[in-house]
């Protein structure tokens, strides 16, 4: 079932949208916590999003960058602004469309639809996918998921990045430096601690596909993929 999530901090509004869609056959996941909208999102890993722009702390249009470091699923903004220049800050930000309040229900669940097939279905651009495959491992950069065997884990773009770097120079290192340059276009404002904290939740991907100690640090260097593959897994 394909979800849908909704940042709207009109709890009536949202209220209201996710009772209608849900009537669709779409399950519904509406945020309530707006400091953690991205812990939301990758907790939950929509198939797309409906967001305001005008939101606590955070406007619309962070949340929608945000969201895009980790992910191209189709955002639909949903606004009480009718400005041009809204409509266009949408789009640049990352955004997809745009639907301006009072909205009638019935077009926000037509372009829920049209998105939903140009990302995935019938209009979705055909062309061969790409698989890494090393030891047993088959990663699918465009779905951000990787397989070992019959198992499979979701993944977020910084760690699906890091772990096509991994299978790219495996046996070999992924230097430090290469990885920082392929994670983030400006490496003046990186924390060196950053990149430890994704290698982090990397080894935790492999542990989930019951692979433990996969990721070894090369001191001084990078990171090394360590897999022995079992042909039990197959």
């Amino acid at each position: 079932m394909e979800k849908i999530m909704i940042v709207e901090d009109d709890r009536k509004i949202a209220e209201y949208l996710g009772s209608y869609i849900e009537k669709y056959g779409y399950h519904v996941v509406i945020a309530s916590d707006f400091h953690k909208i991205m812990d939301l999102f990758l907790q939950e890993n929509p198939s797309l999003v409906l967001l305001d722009i005008n939101l606590p702390s955070y406007d619309g249009y962070y949340w929608c960058r945000q969201i895009r470091k980790e992910s191209i699923c189709p955002v639909i903004f949903i606004s009480a602004r009718t400005g041009e220049m809204d409509q266009v800050m949408a789009i640049e930000n990352g955004g997809d469309d745009f639907i301006t309040k009072p909205f009638h229900p019935d077009i926000v669940m037509a372009k829920i639809r049209s998105q939903l097939r140009r990302a995935y279905g019938e209009y979705a651009a055909k062309y061969e996918e790409r698989v890494l495959a090393q030891a047993g491992l088959s990663l699918f950069p465009e779905r951000f998921e990787l397989r070992y065997g019959q198992k499979v884990a979701q993944l977020t773009k910084k760690e699906t990045d890091i772990m096509e770097s991994l299978l790219e120079r495996y046996p070999r290192v992924a230097g430090r430096q290469d990885l920082l340059e392929k994670l983030w276009d400006d490496q003046m404002y990186v924390d060196e601690n950053t990149l430890n904290v994704n290698i982090t939740r990397v080894r935790r991907k492999f542990q989930e596909l019951g692979i433990e100690d996969a990721v070894e640090t090369v001191r001084g260097a990078g990171y090394r993929l360590r897999i022995t593959w079992d042909e039990g897994q197959e």
